[in-house]
Formats: structure tokens, sequence, C-alpha cells
């Protein structure tokens, strides 16, 4: 019999990490993050990473551990991950997998490889240049769409880091990122995934959002951004996580500081819908309903169980 992994997904914003946190309570477990910015170091405030407080004593892994001048795959974390659940299986504990990056929930559940993939450095940072200008990054999509409308098709025009990605992926396998999937699901998955999404009224969401984003402001978002360009030279992916490429557009003068801050709000509101949108697609969700007291959703998942 495979060993049972619990998965929780939704929006940001949603009430994730206390799900999580009181639910490992319950069950004796332990929470690896699938969230692809809580990785980096020195990244905490713009990333709503859980601070020792928060995580009441319950471990967290893949938080925290890799330097933002380093480039980290979806690969990398598949690897990771199941390390990280054999550890925690291991001491008889039961694994709880807690985030909203698609593309890593994805890699895990479904066993998704992306193998043999020598990426071009060269290419991407071409790449990356290009979309930095608006109507460069619309021509970027249309060759993505050209080369795999499938996954075009809950690619948002504006979404950079899925467009290259597609475009990389193509370059560096002569195959499709849908072609890619659909062999690789063909393998069999180590672990018997159950798979939880929390579901909320968008209008409470886009509130949560707004409100989340004030109180990065408040906690020191923009000191922390200045503090990581002291530190590092470069940030061939973390600069382009949601809050702080804003940030750095405030610095350099291209937009002011209330800008800065609407921008944020409005691109954080527009992640959220592109993650439902992904995770809809998903038909084994078991969905939780964010109105239910903790306790109940928490139930739900022990029947589940």
């Amino acid at each position: 019999m495979k060993p049972k992994v619990v998965v929780i997904v939704g929006p940001t914003a949603s009430g994730k990490t206390s799900l999580s946190i009181e639910l490992a309570k319950k069950i004796d477990g332990e929470i690896i993050s699938s969230d692809s910015m809580q990785i980096y170091k020195d990244m905490d405030i713009g990333t709503a990473k859980v601070t020792k407080e928060e995580a009441q004593g319950i471990k967290h892994y893949l938080i925290d551990f890799v330097s933002p001048a380093d480039r980290y795959t979806v690969s990398d974390f598949k690897r990771d991950a199941e390390q990280a659940i054999n550890e925690i299986l291991s001491k008889g504990k039961i694994p709880i997998v807690v985030g909203g990056t698609g593309l890593y929930v994805n890699s895990l559940i479904y066993g998704i490889e992306y193998q043999d993939m020598n990426f071009d450095e060269e290419y991407r940072n071409e790449l990356m240049k290009r979309a930095e200008n608006s109507e460069e990054l619309q021509k970027l999509w249309k060759e993505a769409e050209k080369i795999d409308p499938e996954s075009m098709k809950i690619i948002s025009k504006n979404d950079k880091k899925r467009i290259i990605r597609v475009l990389e992926i193509y370059k560096a396998t002569g195959k499709t990122k849908t072609e890619q999937e659909i062999l690789s699901r063909k393998n069999e998955v180590k672990y018997n995934f159950k798979v939880f999404g929390i579901s909320m009224d968008r209008e409470k969401l886009y509130e949560r959002i707004n409100r989340r984003v004030d109180v990065m402001m408040q906690a020191g978002l923009e000191n922390e951004v200045k503090n990581l360009l002291k530190k590092y030279n470069e940030f061939p992916t973390a600069m382009q996580g949601l809050g702080y490429k804003e940030v750095v557009q405030y610095f350099d003068g291209i937009l002011s500081r209330e800008e800065m801050i609407e921008k944020i709000k409005q691109e954080s509101r527009r992640y959220a819908k592109r993650q439902l949108t992904w995770f809809r697609r998903n038909k084994e969700i078991i969905w939780l309903d964010s109105m239910n007291d903790m306790q109940k959703n928490i139930n739900t998942i022990l029947e589940e169980l």
C-alpha cells in the first residue's frame, strides 16, 4: 500500500498556512512548502514566509534554503520534496504538502519529470530582456502559443515566468511542455496523494490580499528589498517575484510609492485568479469552503484520510 501524503492548495492569502499547521498538530504531521518563492533566503516579508511563532513547533521543509542568486527548477523541487516526504514518513509522521505553485504541486502528484533539459542561460536571459517590454511580452506569448497551444490556455499574457518556461522547455528538449507532461504521467506515482483545495469568495479573497499587502509594507518590505539588492549581485528568478519587482520599479523611479503598492495588490489579485483557474482544472481536488470554521474543514480532511 502506498503511503498517504496530504496536499493543501489554494490561492495566495486563502489561509493554507494556518489550516496546515492546525492539521499537522492533529495528525502528527510535518509540512513541506510547495511555494516557488518561499524557498529563497532573505525573502521573508514579500513571500509571507511562515514565522517561528506561526509554525507553533511544527517542522517545515523547503523554506529559506536557496540563495536568491541561484536558479531552482521544478525538477529540483520534485527531488527535494520526495526526499522530505521520505524523511517525514521514516519518523512515522504524515507529510503535508502546502502551497500555491501549481507547477510544483503537479510535478509531485502526477510524477511529472522534466528530464534532459540543458537550459541555455543565454537564451533565457534574452527572453527575460524581451519580456521586460510589454509589446515583446505579447509576441513571446504568441510564439509560445504556436508551439504549445494547450499549455497557453491557462497561462496569462502577462505571466512572464510561465511564458518563458514554455519556450525554454521546447528549446531544451524539442518537446512541448504538454508532451513532456503526458509522457511523464505514464510513470507510476510513489505516494497516495490526497489533495484538498481552499475555496474562497472572490471579494473576500481580494480583501484579504489587499490587507496582506498593507501588512507587508508596514513590516518593512522596502527595507527587505534594499538589503537584498546590497547583498546579492543578481537575481535570475527571485527578483521577478511578485512584490519584489514592483518595489525595484519604485526604487528606479518608474512607479510612485502609491502606484507601487496598488500594483502589488493588483498583480496579487491577478495571480490568485490564475491559481484558482489552474487548480480548478484538477478534478481530483476535494474542495474546502473557507467560510466553514477551521475544525469543520479539518474533520473533512480526517474523514477523507
